[in-house]
């Protein structure tokens, strides 16, 4: 089968006045195929006619009816289920070979009868108009901080005309979080776009009705004023509609993989290291889209003269046990506060508590439910006095700071049980009081040494008994008697 240029290289040559034979050995063909096209007058892709016949028989077509009832049915079935049903109702009939070909038949059924499908709009971007956000999980990356995972979030904004992103750690899809990364992000871009789309976020949206009617919360609608941008939402269970920043969440993810695969490790110093890490990614992928960015960068609104800050706050009361609970997780305080009415300000890592204007503490926020963060420094005291109340603590568990710790309430518990308690809680208050290094460095050298490690014990390794006194040495009294003496020798020499 000769190819349209060859005969159109022909053609050419017999244009020109060559001979049949002398075209046709130009073109690389026999006289014979060149007298047929010259002929014909057409190329060999207009002689092509679509073949309305087949090759070989159709190992499908007795049972190609059951198929189609299936397909009829269920239009989402796969040609893998009923290749696989096939061969149960008909075993040695088809051979895993023929896979292909039904894949095909089914192939061509549903574009000739198969239900239609959504389509997708092209949308024009308009400069300075709209930003489009969200949070995506990082966690799949494996990234670690000295060695330990470092499960998180990142909270993605893209423009959606010049796609300039901004990105911001964090740790939940909260109402903080979101705040957070909103005024985080715009601050990064130097800039207010006029609309701000997001998704279907409990933190930003409550539904009205069953019927799909929502409205935006009042603190997302505080958010938005703040900076003068006009909420907006895609439809519940279409993400194509925040589709700009769901692609970047997907290139963004791979241009961090790639650059931690060149960087030849995942793991980084801290928490700073990898923010760095991130924002100089973001710096190099935005230098790439510099000419629709100078064309809205003009068009985007001036930032407010401050960020907004906003958080939630709550009024609680310490409990008896030295605890609050703040959204369903509960955190110790110091044993001072207890009956002591406080404001809690939650953000999007961390927990504010005041009393009245002064800012007492702040505390390590956590994410989720039924989760408690307990500091035996605000408990020792009190277990010290009340060191039978440990074995059956509710939140025990959490008074180990360190697996050194536990093994020592272990070993105590095997060697001496019914002082166990007592030791441990002493040894805990030890640690509230001096240094939890020192005293864990201690307990260390304590039980590589076979030694039990006693309260006495660990105080006497903490605290090496003081050396002796160094004498005391008084300050010289100076006698300026001789140096008066010699003023008059000096005169007279002079």
């Amino acid at each position: 089968m000769k190819t349209d240029a060859e005969v159109q290289l022909m053609l050419r040559e017999r244009h020109k006045g060559k001979t049949q034979q002398q075209a046709a050995a130009r073109a690389g063909m026999h006289p014979n195929t060149a007298r047929k096209y010259s002929r014909a007058g057409k190329l060999p892709s207009q002689l092509k006619q679509p073949r309305s016949y087949r090759t070989r028989s159709d190992p499908f077509a007795d049972d190609w009816p059951w198929v189609q009832a299936h397909l009829e049915r269920d239009s989402a079935m796969q040609a893998q289920t009923l290749f696989a049903l096939l061969c149960d109702q008909h075993p040695g009939r088809y051979q895993l070979g023929q896979l292909r070909t039904l894949q095909r038949r089914i192939a061509l059924w549903r574009a000739q009868h198969g239900p239609d499908k959504e389509v997708m709009f092209a949308q024009i971007h308009h400069p300075g108009h709209q930003a489009q956000s969200d949070f995506t999980h990082m966690t799949d990356l494996g990234v670690t901080l000295a060695g330990q995972p470092f499960p998180h979030l990142l909270y993605h904004l893209v423009l959606t005309y010049s796609n300039v992103e901004a990105v911001q750690i964090c740790f939940s899809e909260s109402f903080e979080s979101l705040a957070d990364g909103i005024e985080s992000c715009l601050w990064q871009i130097g800039g207010v776009p006029e609309q701000h789309r997001t998704d279907n976020l409990s933190a930003a949206i409550h539904q009205l009705d069953a019927e799909g009617r929502k409205d935006f919360t009042a603190r997302y609608r505080a958010l938005m004023s703040h900076y003068a941008m006009q909420p907006s939402t895609n439809n519940p269970g279409v993400a194509h509609e925040n589709g700009d920043v769901e692609q970047a969440h997907h290139r963004f993810k791979q241009a961090v993989d790639q650059a931690l695969r060149v960087r030849g490790s995942r793991d980084f110093s801290d928490r700073a290291a990898y923010t760095r890490f991130l924002q100089e990614l973001v710096r190099g992928r935005n230098q790439t889209r510099q000419v629709r960015w100078e064309a809205e960068r003009s068009l985007l609104r001036p930032l407010p003269s401050h960020p907004l800050n906003l958080c939630r706050e709550l009024r609680l009361r310490v409990s008896p046990f030295s605890t609050i609970t703040v959204l369903r997780n509960t955190y110790s305080v110091p044993s001072r506060l207890i009956g002591t009415s406080v404001l809690v300000r939650v953000r999007a890592e961390t927990l504010e508590l005041y009393v009245g204007t002064s800012l007492l503490l702040t505390l390590a926020r956590l994410h989720g439910r039924q989760q408690q963060r307990i500091d035996y420094r605000h408990l020792s005291a009190s277990l010290v006095r009340k060191p039978g109340a440990f074995a059956n603590y509710r939140y025990r568990d959490e008074l180990f700071p360190t697996l050194t710790f536990r093994r020592v309430y272990d070993t105590l518990q095997a060697q001496q049980p019914s002082r166990a308690d007592r030791e441990y809680v002493r040894i805990l208050h030890l640690a509230a009081t001096t240094s939890e290094a020192d005293v864990e460095v201690a307990l260390r050298l304590l039980l590589d040494a076979g030694q039990l490690p006693t309260f006495e014990a660990t105080r006497a390794v903490v605290r090496p008994p003081s050396p002796v006194d160094a004498p005391r040495v008084g300050a010289p009294r100076l006698d300026l008697a001789a140096y008066d003496r010699l003023l008059p020798s000096r005169c007279a020499h002079d």
